[in-house]
């Protein structure tokens, strides 16, 4: 970000993402400032602007759109609100921060996509594991042929939720897939390097229609394969593992790190514990992300638009709805 003004960021909403993630992670970022906040409510708006010292609190999301001190939002509404905040975002000429899934559906994504590149605003889905030192370090040790030719992703992502949980109505985009097995989908796109060629699911529906719990195999180019389960009514589990033809990477905390990371490197010469840099996700994230607007857009691959990424959800869920 050398003779790169910093990105000023609004917050669209008063989500706990918020508070444990973007607004700790774009004050530790080395790119962005926190300018405002919004809220449909202007005393809760208020509320936290004194509490983290935002200079600026909005009483609706128009407002915070049309204020001309805003370069880039962050989107972290509940699912079905993603599609029109976009939409308003993008007309409004700011670059878009959207927390995942990105859409309902891939028609969603679509016209978010298409909306953003017609205004000219980069979008990216708010991945941020991937931006984790972790995360750059394990890619590499993948590359450089560490464990071999890699052969198998296998990702595992649960937690049990309460039943009244909006997070299971289907009208809101509700679902362990949609949660949190996204992002295990994420995990086997983004160390295959590529899209998946198969996918098959199965999956336990709950009384409101949503996946309950979900396991998927997805199969990818060069022959790699990717097993990701996920589930609302499971103990607490959040981890990955690549498996190559001469070792293994086992890492553990994966989607939520702790303050020194670490992964499991089993190889012929034995087993070893690694430690990596524990930097703020977020703003590793944040920091990725005003690249990509300095840089005219451009996103690291396999893309984070999140299109690629819906496409694959709908053929999971389809898959899993249609083996029931």
């Amino acid at each position: 970000m050398a003779n790169q003004a910093a990105l000023r960021w609004g917050i669209m909403g008063c989500a706990r993402i918020s508070r444990r993630g973007l607004i700790p992670g774009i004050r530790e970022s080395t790119s962005g400032t926190l300018a405002a906040i919004a809220s449909r409510s202007l005393a809760t708006a208020r509320e936290w602007a004194a509490e983290f010292s935002i200079p600026r609190a909005h009483g609706s999301y128009a407002e915070l759109l049309g204020d001309p001190e805003i370069d880039a939002v962050y989107i972290p509404l509940p699912n079905e609100l993603h599609l029109p905040m976009v939409l308003d975002a993008a007309a409004a000429g700011k670059h878009i921060l959207c927390e995942k899934p990105l859409a309902l559906d891939t028609s969603e994504a679509e016209r978010m996509i298409e909306a953003c590149k017609t205004a000219g605003v980069v979008l990216m889905e708010a991945f941020m594991w991937r931006h984790q030192p972790r995360t750059h370090a394990i890619r590499y040790a993948i590359d450089s042929g560490e464990i071999g030719d890699l052969i198998l992703i296998r990702s595992s992502f649960s937690f049990s939720i309460d039943p009244s949980d909006w997070r299971l109505d289907p009208a809101r985009g509700g679902g362990a897939l949609w949660d949190v097995g996204c992002y295990g989908v994420s995990t086997a796109r983004l160390f295959a390097g590529a899209e998946p060629t198969t996918v098959d699911a199965r999956a336990r529906f709950g009384p409101t229609g949503t996946d309950a719990s979900l396991v998927a195999t997805l199969s990818f180019p060069r022959g790699i394969l990717a097993v990701i389960d996920c589930s609302f009514e499971q103990p607490f589990r959040c981890s990955y593992e690549l498996v190559g033809t001469k070792g293994s990477i086992e890492v553990p905390d994966a989607y939520l790190p702790p303050e020194k990371p670490l992964a499991l490197i089993t190889t012929e010469s034995g087993v070893e514990t690694r430690e990596f840099e524990g930097r703020n996700q977020y703003a590793a994230m944040v920091d990725a992300f005003a690249r990509a607007v300095a840089e005219g857009g451009e996103l690291s691959a396999p893309s984070e638009t999140g299109l690629e990424q819906m496409r694959t959800l709908d053929a999971i869920l389809a898959s899993a709805r249609s083996n029931r």
